[in-house]
């Protein structure tokens, strides 16, 4: 089969991000100044990165910290509007220590604040399908498996 005969094949643009934990179960959750919605740290995996390294790229520039980051939480199939189809990853970024939170600046000026946000809040601060990732992420961290969601809710 040559490659004009090839059947199309999707692809799909690629993001990673990661939940933290505050002592009371909350996420942190970050206001990008070009959104008007919250989001987890995190971002676009670049040509030739894997997801995992993308993420802590990306929380790097964001936030100033290095992460130990734990394992994939959820893989999650979500194509949007006028952006097409999408494939995000969620990682545990673990509890963040009182001296980790401390450090965090806005090394890149993309990020204007965070603040923790517990899961039932979700709503008030990001999209209905964030707010549904993170909930699928949060439950695979509580059974101790990772999850496959699409438009956010597990299948």
């Amino acid at each position: 089969m040559t490659a004009n005969e090839m059947p199309p094949m999707a692809t799909p643009r690629v993001a990673a991000g990661a939940l933290f934990f505050d002592g009371e179960g909350r996420v942190l959750l970050v206001r990008p100044s070009y959104k008007k919605h919250w989001e987890i740290p995190g971002g676009y995996v670049e040509p030739g990165e894997s997801p995992r390294a993308a993420c802590m790229r990306e929380i790097r520039e964001e936030l100033a910290l290095t992460p130990a980051l734990g394992p994939m939480l959820v893989v999650d199939w979500a194509p949007a509007e006028h952006e097409g189809d999408k494939l995000l990853f969620i990682f545990n970024g673990g509890s963040l220590a009182p001296e980790q939170e401390r450090d965090i600046r806005f090394a890149d000026g993309e990020i204007t604040e965070w603040r923790y946000v517990s899961a039932e809040s979700l709503e008030q601060h990001s999209p209905p399908r964030l707010a549904r990732r993170i909930r699928t992420a949060i439950a695979a961290l509580s059974d101790g498996m990772s999850a496959y969601a699409e438009h956010g809710s597990a299948i």
